[in-house]
């Protein structure tokens, strides 16, 4: 009887955070029902691109992505003993039937509508689970489900808890429908008070464990002992008996494939992760695709998407409302990440929201093995904390490259716009109440450049508008490697404060109109080959233009751009002659 109030409460907070913050969704498409093709989607809607449409325009050779199809054999989970009444734990019933239709040769396996309670499903090749609308799966909140396992987590070699859906060396393998799928985050995630209103904090500290200072909720002592603050989510333990001992805080990723070829996700909501909502990792040929992603804003590690070493990719007509970066591309950390040597290569995203979350589009930090041909188009950034972000720092390496970006629509944005940072030490955005910003300070002194430099080079924006945010742009890079041909065409930015590029080369700006609250629209720092072009901002704007620096160098500015050139371009005491031209 215990058992089953403490689920009936679990239950009553999934309600409760289903009704939070529903985004109004991207239009969709409907997508063919599960047959012997490509599987089903739940998407409607007159503006949704079609496959052939999310082709066009492409900058670079893009491979044609193979896709799933599956024969016409279909069982439901009902004809395994499943019970839909969000209590009755349906485990053997989803792994008995997938093994069923996995034997059979492949086909679908139908969830029909209902709360299906159950522990992790472990997919296998040839099979298309199929979420009815209506259907909920909620996920085991009892820790002991899900066994500790080898895989890579935030790029690195560790053990992690299975996640609740899971696969791995897979072919042809597909999620489908629009059902929920829904991790039981709440149960595992740490929780910060800052985060909390007084009531909210009240309710959770009644379960779990505090930390010493009273301002971080565990669930569980196991949990709490895990977090030694100064290893970002991985512990760096020798032997799996370490792990074992702090097992609680070893939460996993939603939905985790590894080493998969020819992955559909299509059409069903993922929602309350436990850590990362979608990981596919060192997989080939992946559409994801009329999702809708979402985690509280509060979620420790809550990302939407991190897509991982992948090649081949589309990724389009997804909402994301989430805790932490939206669509995130990563290639492993550091020696693990370098390694691995697998980059996460083209790839084309598209006609894609986002709501809340750290950064709508986002590379790194974990960028080591590399990432190269993307095409990011047609997307809307609603709040999110930064719009654009590039994110990495010593000891990375990794070489970012080949990225075009064009028609994206940025507003309400926390901090910057388009933001590089090669400094990044870990901290939100949005500064929370334990982080400092002199974590991720700029350092001036060079360092030898070696196999642990990361480097950001060949990265195109285009038709840009951005209604409201801290900062426009903030391009940093490193003193030893500079942030390498970037440019800025057809921009609208609005915001507090202008553009700054610091320790980059290859800089252009072209038909870029700023309108900031203060401070100059553009300040240049220790950067060299800049090239600006129709740059235009509030007339009264003195100066308009700020260049510093002793290594700075050929900064290229058009008369034209200035009513006032001798009073709107400040050049600092410490420029060498001639590193300013006014053309």
């Amino acid at each position: 009887m215990k058992n089953r109030v403490l689920l009936a409460i679990g239950m009553a907070g999934l309600v409760q955070f289903s009704c939070q913050r529903q985004p109004t969704g991207v239009a969709t498409p409907a997508a063919a029902a599960a047959s012997q093709t490509t599987g089903g989607s739940a998407g409607v809607g007159k503006d949704a691109l079609t496959l052939e449409q999310v082709y066009q325009g492409i900058e670079f050779n893009m491979p044609r992505v193979q896709e799933t199809s599956f024969p016409a054999y279909k069982v439901s989970i009902t004809q395994f003993g499943a019970v839909g009444d969000g209590i009755t734990k349906n485990t053997q019933a989803f792994e008995k039937a997938i093994a069923e239709v996995a034997a059979k040769g492949g086909g679908t396996v139908v969830i029909p509508r209902g709360l299906w309670y159950t522990g992790p499903i472990v997919l296998k090749s040839n099979i298309n689970l199929h979420a009815e609308a209506g259907s909920m799966v909620i996920f085991s909140r009892d820790f002991e489900d899900y066994p500790l396992i080898k895989t890579s987590f935030e790029g690195l070699n560790t053990y992690r808890c299975q996640s609740p859906i899971s696969g791995n060396n897979l072919e042809n393998v597909a999620i489908t429908g629009s059902g929920t799928f829904d991790g039981n985050g709440d149960a595992w995630r740490p929780v910060k008070k800052s985060k909390m209103t007084d009531a909210q904090w009240k309710n959770l500290t009644k379960t779990g464990v505090l930390s010493e200072d009273g301002k971080t909720w565990y669930p569980s002592e196991k949990s709490k002992k895990g977090d030694g603050k100064d290893n970002f989510n991985v512990p760096n333990f020798k032997t799996k008996e370490e792990f074992e001992a702090v097992k609680d805080y070893l939460r996993p990723v939603l939905l985790s494939l590894v080493n998969c070829n020819r992955v559909l996700l299509d059409g069903p909501t993922f929602q309350n992760s436990p850590a990362w909502n979608l990981h596919p990792l060192m997989c080939q040929n992946v559409i994801l695709r009329n999702l809708n992603v979402r985690n509280p804003w509060y979620s420790q590690n809550g990302d939407g998407l991190d897509l991982e070493s992948c090649k081949n990719s589309l990724v389009y007509n997804n909402t994301f409302d989430v805790g932490d970066d939206a669509i995130c591309f990563k290639s492993g950390k550091d020696k693990d990440g370098r390694d691995r040597g697998i980059p996460t290569e083209n790839a084309i995203v598209k006609n894609n929201v986002v709501y809340h979350g750290h950064g709508g589009f986002v590379v790194g930090s974990e960028m080591s093995g590399g990432v190269k041909n993307i095409h990011v188009s047609n997307c809307t950034f609603m709040g999110t904390d930064i719009g654009l972000r590039f994110k990495s720092t010593r000891g990375r390496g990794g070489v970012v490259e080949n990225i075009w970006i064009s028609n994206i629509d940025m507003i309400n944005i926390p901090t910057q716009a388009i933001s590089f940072n090669l400094f990044y030490g870990g901290n939100s955005p949005v500064l929370e109440e334990d982080q400092k910003a002199s974590t991720e300070a700029r350092v001036e002194k060079q360092v030898p450049v070696t196999e642990e430099t990361p480097s950001f080079k060949n990265i195109w924006m285009r038709d840009i508008t951005v209604s409201g945010a801290d900062e426009a742009v903030a391009l940093q890079g490193l003193p030893e490697m500079n942030l390498q041909n970037v440019s800025i065409e057809n921009a609208f930015l609005k915001a507090k404060k202008g553009i700054t590029a610091v320790d980059a080369t290859g800089i252009t700006l072209k038909n870029v109109k700023v309108l900031t609250d203060k401070g100059p629209a553009l300040t240049i720092y220790n950067s060299k080959n800049v090239n600006v072009q129709g740059l235009t901002y509030k007339d009264s704007q003195e100066p308009a233009v700020k260049v510093l620096g002793p290594l700075t160098q050929n900064v290229k500015l058009q008369n034209k751009d200035f009513k006032n050139s001798a009073t709107q371009i400040s050049q600092g005491k410490d420029l060498k002659k001639a590193a300013v031209s006014v053309q």
